[in-house]
């Protein structure tokens, strides 16, 4: 075996184990990451899973108490909720990770660029970021979505560009002192292009804490979600998602009130994990706060 090759096998015994600790360490954090894993197998498993079709109705039996036949009873067409609401965690992981996985590729350039060349073009990204984050961010997203079309998809590129500036702006500051380290000089002395000096060097150590950021607008995200589809500008009838599910139960709250709990539930227990993980994961990763658990 080669000296590279067990450098990488040590690194990857030294990863392992740090994972493992903290997991044993922080367990409100494994629970969430477990919790989080166990929605995301419901979404991935959610065809095979699931004990009816989402969208199949019975019109005599409607509105049915939770029974054995249908554990969470039938919404107002006789659709299973369960099964609804298992292909809902489909749509609305796939409209939060859309959703930050915008912001990421939008926010993180600008924030890079301003925070590396400064200057004006540093003084015209930031105007332009200030501009953005004065708005209210739903009703951002309401305007944009407005704009591109009703949908999920548009809803959910609407919201990305709506993070976008709050990573930028984050990404911007911890550039504005990676680009003080005397690595950065040491690559820019031996010839390195701004190109290579930004993806190589700056970006690298730049990046972390955006780490934690994107798991916490995770979070939002799906709230996001849940909002634009409750007020009918996100997921169209018939797919289902906790957002739609929940605005539809709303027209019945009345007469079957328990519609509303499971996909209330789920947002609130989808969203409380991601913000969990987030706080936990900022804890673990800056060295300053070691101290306080």
């Amino acid at each position: 075996m080669t000296s590279e090759a067990i450098a990488l096998e040590l690194h990857q015994e030294r990863f392992h184990v740090r994972f493992l600790r903290w997991l044993r360490r922080d367990l409100r954090g494994a629970i969430s990451l477990l919790a989080l894993l166990t929605i995301v197998g419901l979404a991935l498993l959610a065809p095979w899973i699931a004990p009816y079709s989402p969208s199949s109705q019975d019109l005599n039996a409607m509105l049915l108490e939770p029974s054995a036949q249908h554990w969470l009873g039938t919404d107002d067409l006789g659709r299973d909720v369960l099964s609804r609401l298992i292909h809902g965690s489909s749509l609305s992981v796939y409209a939060a990770f859309l959703a930050v996985g915008i912001a990421l590729a939008v926010g993180v350039p600008i924030g890079l660029l301003a925070g590396f060349l400064g200057g004006w073009v540093d003084q015209a990204i930031s105007r332009f970021i200030d501009t953005l984050l004065s708005f209210p961010a739903i009703v951002l997203a309401v305007a944009v979505t407005g704009a591109m079309g009703i949908g999920l998809t548009n809803a959910m590129i609407a919201v990305g560009l709506v993070f976008s500036p709050q990573l930028a702006r984050l990404v911007r500051a911890r550039t504005l002192v990676v680009r003080q380290e005397l690595y950065v000089d040491a690559a820019r002395c031996f010839g390195a292009s701004t190109f290579r000096l930004l993806l190589k060097h700056v970006m690298p150590n730049a990046i972390q804490p955006v780490i934690v950021q994107c798991t916490l607008l995770l979070a939002v995200a799906l709230l996001a979600e849940a909002s634009l589809s409750f007020l009918g500008l996100g997921a169209q009838p018939p797919d289902p998602s906790w957002g739609s599910m929940l605005a539809r139960a709303y027209m019945y709250m009345e007469i079957a009130p328990e519609q509303m709990l499971a996909p209330g539930l789920m947002i609130m227990i989808t969203a409380l994990a991601f913000n969990t993980l987030g706080e936990s994961l900022r804890v673990a990763l800056d060295p300053t706060m070691k101290g306080l658990r």
